[in-house]
């Protein structure tokens, strides 16, 4: 039986959506439904966690030794925040050394425009956006160093980030639909459990 362990936020947990349509639940289903034995993901996150929140708990918790699969999607609050990507990067590089540490197969995901949402109305959306995109960047080059996976969810997220179906009922975090993409993107790429 494989094992997976899920790193980040409130966009790794499913906020407001059943735990079933969260993107890591939803990616077991699929690599059962592929014939893969998959435990249910350990699932370390927390709505609001920023990357040493997320470092500040990791540490003071027991992990297994290792697992078959990483992930890792963190990051939007710290730029909520208002926090420099100078600071952010040094953060991420540390938590992409633990989730290498934990396993050979790390994937980062990049992180959601939450500006593109109804959640943003009245806020300065391009801002927001120009931001997000500093702040994957940093995720894209930190992953390129380290040799994991980078997959980029944002461009599509954008795409359907105002539409009602792909979002939760704040009209800020994804919804089913949107993590079921997610979730595909992890899935085509995890040639590692084939």
């Amino acid at each position: 039986m494989k094992s997976y362990l899920a790193l980040g936020d409130s966009y790794t947990i499913g906020e407001l959506q059943p735990l079933h349509a969260s993107f890591p639940y939803q990616l077991v289903q699929l690599f059962r439904n592929s014939g893969i034995g998959i435990h249910a993901p350990e699932i370390v996150a927390k709505t609001g966690w920023t990357t040493d929140e997320l470092t500040s708990h990791i540490n003071s918790i027991k992990l297994n030794n290792s697992y078959d699969l990483v992930t890792l999607l963190i990051g939007v609050n710290n730029q909520y925040r208002g926090r420099t990507v100078d600071n952010f990067i040094p953060e991420i590089e540390s938590l992409i050394q633990f989730a290498l540490s934990k396993s050979s197969n790390v994937v980062m995901l990049s992180i959601p425009d939450w500006g593109v949402t109804p959640f943003a109305e009245g806020k300065d959306k391009e801002k927001i956006s120009n931001e997000i995109d500093m702040y994957n960047a940093a995720c894209e080059k930190c992953a390129a160093n380290a040799g994991i996976k980078f997959i980029d969810i944002t461009a599509s997220q954008r795409m359907d980030g105002s539409k009602a179906e792909f979002l939760a009922e704040d009209k800020l975090h994804p919804s089913f639909k949107e993590y079921k993409k997610w979730a595909k993107e992890i899935f085509n790429i995890s040639t590692f459990f084939a």
